[in-house]
């Protein structure tokens, strides 16, 4: 399984990004391979309006099978969002990118 998360750094031990369009990072967990991928998506801060699309295009080259963010995407890209053929989940606050892993995991997220 593929799962990509939202977040503010490069590792685990990262923050999660509670937006989706505006993340600074989004890290892929390929639990088959155990390995941790980052993908920098600082260049939507520079973008005035339209990051989320952008950044959902980024999401589906991606491929995953899990989407794990904060508040979940903005009405422009979830509409993208629901294109894709992955599940997305949401409630990833205030933790690090291990901590929402583990509450995936415990099926302690909400299913956007």
């Amino acid at each position: 399984m593929k799962i990509v998360f939202t977040a503010k750094g490069k590792d685990w031990h990262s923050e999660m990004d509670p937006r989706f369009g505006r993340t600074e990072f989004l890290l892929v967990y390929d639990e088959e391979k155990d390995e941790l991928t980052t993908y920098d998506n600082s260049d939507a801060n520079r973008q005035a309006h339209g990051v989320g699309p952008i950044t959902a295009q980024k999401l589906f080259d991606l491929e995953p099978d899990v989407l794990i963010t904060g508040n979940g995407p903005g009405g422009n890209a979830a509409r993208i969002l629901q294109k894709g053929d992955f599940e997305i989940y949401t409630g990833a606050m205030n933790m690090t990118v291990k901590e929402a892993y583990d509450k995936f995991k415990n099926d302690e997220l909400s299913k956007f």
